[in-house]
């Protein structure tokens, strides 16, 4: 109840729900909102707990390309009145290529055309906004996204996840959530550590500051030796190759030069290539950074060009 309060006070939200995992969270408040009368519109490129959210509630499911928000009107104009009472699902930062959602622009069809918006801020809390909150807050639209979602996984380095906003009936959400009602509590471990790391979040903004530093540097490196990159700096640093063959041994190559780095194969992945995905923190010092930069570059020698697919 503390970290929930907390949680609410942070997003400058009326409540808070927290869930045993992030993966939970998006599917018992989606479940839940959703159900087989109703429609739901979202990004092609949204996480694999959203998908199964929208199969578990049942509802009508419209893709819109991903972060094409004129895609996202036209089929919303095809739905007429249905559109008001319509959910739209998009991430502040996507996970595989580390952009963000064209916000502002979906907010205003919201404001023409109605529906209510839910945005997923796993990889964008402590990230973006002047306090961290997000995507939303970076935008200065937060008053127009009806609940926010996210995990504890990643800025806030713990499991479990949570659901915020400002909806009077939001708690009608744990007794309508089956992912909520039937399911483990989070440990009394896991909830004290997000707790900690929520205050360290509010209390030390540098901490922000250094995390973008670190990714532009390694945006900026990798960028230089010609990799192709996700469309713009994030701490989410993806780097395209071509098949799960060439990703292997891209990955292997790389380990055997001290960095690691996660391996997504095509099934997760836009476009069906595959890529290794660089996670930067604010606990990376600038010559560690430089080493992952070095180790890249060793990669593009004549064998390591075709690994990467130049």
């Amino acid at each position: 109840m503390a970290l929930e309060a907390e949680l609410a006070d942070f997003f400058a939200r009326r409540s808070a729900i927290v869930f045993s995992t992030g993966y939970m969270g998006n599917l018992g408040v989606i479940a839940s909102l959703a159900g087989p009368d109703d429609i739901v519109l979202l990004d092609a490129d949204c996480h694999a707990s959203i998908y199964d959210a929208c199969k578990l509630g049942g509802a009508q499911v419209i893709r819109f390309r991903h972060n094409d928000a004129a895609d996202l009107e036209r089929r919303m104009r095809r739905l007429g009145e249905r559109a008001r009472n319509a959910l739209i699902l998009v991430e502040g930062i996507y996970s595989m290529l580390g952009d963000q959602a064209p916000l502002r622009e979906i907010v205003e069809i919201k404001q023409r055309l109605g529906g209510y918006l839910l945005v997923d801020e796993a990889h964008s809390v402590g990230v973006l906004g002047a306090h961290g909150r997000g995507l939303a807050e970076e935008l200065g639209v937060e008053a127009e996204v009806d609940i926010v979602t996210g995990t504890f996984s990643k800025s806030l380095g713990a499991i479990g996840g949570f659901a915020a906003s400002h909806h009077q009936d939001m708690d009608l959400l744990r007794y309508a959530s089956r992912p909520y009602i039937f399911t483990a509590s989070p440990s009394p471990s896991a909830i004290a550590s997000v707790r900690a790391a929520l205050q360290t979040m509010r209390s030390r903004p540098e901490l922000r500051e250094r995390l973008w530093s670190n990714a532009r540097r390694l945006y900026r490196g990798l960028d230089a030796l010609g990799y192709r990159l996700g469309p713009q700096p994030s701490p989410i640093v993806p780097v395209l190759l071509g098949s799960p063959e060439e990703g292997v041994a891209f990955w292997e190559n790389l380990i055997e030069r001290g960095v690691y780095v996660n391996l997504v194969p095509p099934l997760a992945t836009p476009g069906g290539q595959a890529l290794v995905r660089c996670s930067v923190s604010a606990a990376h010092t600038p010559e560690q950074i430089e080493r992952i930069i070095q180790a890249f570059a060793a990669l593009r020698t004549s064998a390591g060009k075709a690994l990467a697919g130049a």
